[in-house]
């Protein structure tokens, strides 16, 4: 029996009748039933160690058996700005639009643990996310929404488990208990101490408060995804795609090690690791990139952390297209660029999207040009026929090459890393940071002197009339957020605030103390978001930037 006959018969069809198929039959308008996937049939050297079958190791075709046939990626758009009442509203009508899951973004206050009346966070409230002080605001930004039904991903690091309590705390007001919520906090602080910025604490604390989480989600919130690995921030910042592969599982790598030195289990915890990679211009570059860091992954979980449970291997992950490719000139352009974009990330194997939006280069998306993004993705899944088939590029010569390429050179730094003591160590040397920057100048050069043509900004450019109908967020946003936690610390009971908050600071100066529940009961307090991270920074300081020149 061949390898194909052995997996369509004893996994393909298992999966198969568990979860039944989108539709009967898949067949074309030629009459053409396709295969669910192609193989070489034996005539592809080292096909069964380094492609292998779709859901299984090492998953470079995939992580699921019937991938898009049984059910489409989560069409997530990400989404937030200003008040939590008028996110709220936006994620409404995106859900009615047919978006399948929620993707929050945040301001850069809530960001970096500041509440709205901050001296640090003036100018800054509800411009680039919804500003989310305390469980009041956490509420009117959830009013609505199903939490037992609805998934969400929560875009924030350095106050990750605070945003993942006040969620929590909604759940249950909802009457949704923790074991049935289920999303993905990105919670990736080593990305932002090299790609992005928004970091507080030092590293060492800033581990504890991610293995916490980890075990805390182990036992309470199973369905929760507790950290999103992220290369997206790493790729925007100008690294290549290699780059991208292997700093973020270099990443992925210190999480794991830091779980375990907490006294983890792998198996406990690494089945519901996620990542986040970012989908570039470079189209069969981009599907391959995703085909390699599956296997790569696969191969560290089973061969150096001895993982046993095939789950403990797969790398899931969200995809976002490219903002940094998106441009001010002919905004148009950009739905193009997304499209492409996006149906790289589908042939790549994503389990969750999200596509920008064409005036993005401008300012924050309106919701026109937001439900065009979603619309992108629904063209690509219900017209295009691609989802039909599982990793429809595989076997494809390039790709195959591209794809073992891309694995070498990821693995080449990856084992640079190692040798200087893992990721915080390379980090603490400024080698990542270096290597991105020097990546993004090289790139910047090449469309300076046009040996990478950008359209309509080097090349093929008009002359155009200012742009309108932009969204902006109106100054009134930051005086409404600053009465409304004037207001709640008025009303609420000041005297539970202070106690839970108290008794979190007490809990951190406790290296072996899980901080989870004790922020779990702050927030529901209504402690505010600044009153628990300056808790923290009281215990644990704050990072100081490692300056590369």
């Amino acid at each position: 029996m061949s390898d194909k006959a052995r997996w369509k018969k004893s996994v393909y069809e298992k999966a198969k009748s568990k979860g039944g198929e989108r539709k009967p039959s898949f067949v074309t308008s030629s009459g053409i039933e396709p295969e669910p996937v192609y193989t070489p049939e034996g005539e592809y050297p080292g096909y069964g160690e380094k492609l292998g079958m779709p859901g299984e190791y090492p998953f470079t075709r995939g992580v699921q058996p019937t991938m898009y046939r049984g059910r489409f990626w989560t069409m997530r758009q990400y989404a937030g700005f200003g008040t939590a009442e008028e996110s709220n509203k936006r994620y409404h009508a995106l859900l009615g639009a047919g978006q399948t899951g929620l993707s929050v973004a945040f301001d850069l206050p809530t960001q970096m643990g500041r509440d709205p009346d901050s001296p640090r966070a003036r100018g800054e409230v509800g411009k680039v996310g919804v500003s989310i002080a305390s469980l009041k605001d956490m509420e009117v930004l959830l009013q609505g929404i199903p939490l037992g039904e609805v998934s969400t991903s929560m875009t924030i690091n350095a106050t990750a488990s605070t945003l993942l309590c006040l969620y929590a705390a909604v759940g249950e007001k909802q009457g949704v208990p923790m074991d049935a919520l289920s999303g993905t906090v990105q919670n990736d602080i080593l990305k932002e101490y090299m790609a992005r910025g928004t970091y507080i604490y030092p590293p060492g604390p800033s581990l504890r408060l991610i293995t916490n989480m980890f075990a805390y989600c182990a036992k309470r919130i199973p369905k929760w995804n507790p950290i999103s690995i992220s290369g997206y921030h790493i790729r925007e910042a100008g690294s290549t795609a290699a780059q991208e592969i292997a700093f973020t599982l270099a990443d992925g790598i210190a999480y794991v090690d830091a779980a375990l030195k907490a006294g983890l289990d792998v198996d406990e915890f690494a089945g519901r690791l996620s990542f986040f990679f970012n989908v570039h211009n470079n189209f069969l570059e981009e599907i391959a990139k995703f085909r390699a860091a599956r296997r790569l992954w696969a191969r560290i979980m089973k061969e150096r952390f001895k993982a046993k449970d095939p789950r403990s291997m797969m790398l899931r992950f969200h995809s976002q297209t490219a903002g940094s490719t998106l441009t001010a000139q002919q905004v148009d352009n950009n739905v193009v660029r997304v499209a492409l974009q996006a149906l790289a990330a589908v042939l790549g194997g994503t389990q969750s999207l999200h596509t920008n939006s064409r005036d993005e280069a401008l300012a924050l998306p309106t919701e026109e040009a937001a439900r065009l993004a979603l619309r992108t993705q629904q063209v690509i899944a219900y017209e295009s026929g691609v989802a039909d088939i599982i990793d429809p590029l595989g076997g494809s010569w390039a790709v195959e090459a591209l794809t073992d390429e891309l694995e070498a050179k990821a693995e080449h730094y990856i084992r640079r890393i190692d040798d200087m003591g893992g990721m915080v160590q390379a980090i603490a040397k400024g080698y990542p940071q270096a290597e991105i920057q020097d990546a993004a100048y090289t790139a910047q050069r090449d469309v300076e002197e046009k040996r990478q043509v950008v359209v309509g900004v080097n090349q093929f450019q008009v002359k155009e009339p200012p742009p309108k109908d932009l969204l902006r967020v109106d100054e009134k946003v930051e005086a409404a957020q600053v009465e409304k936690i004037k207001a709640l610390r008025r009303e609420r009971d000041n005297a539970a605030a202070t106690r839970t908050v108290d008794a979190l600071k007490r809990a951190a100066e406790t290296p072996d103390e899980n901080l989870m529940p004790f922020i779990l009961d702050a927030v529901k307090a209504y402690a505010t978001l600044g009153e628990i991270s300056d808790a923290l920074r009281a215990v644990f300081g704050e990072h100081k930037e490692h300056v590369v020149l």
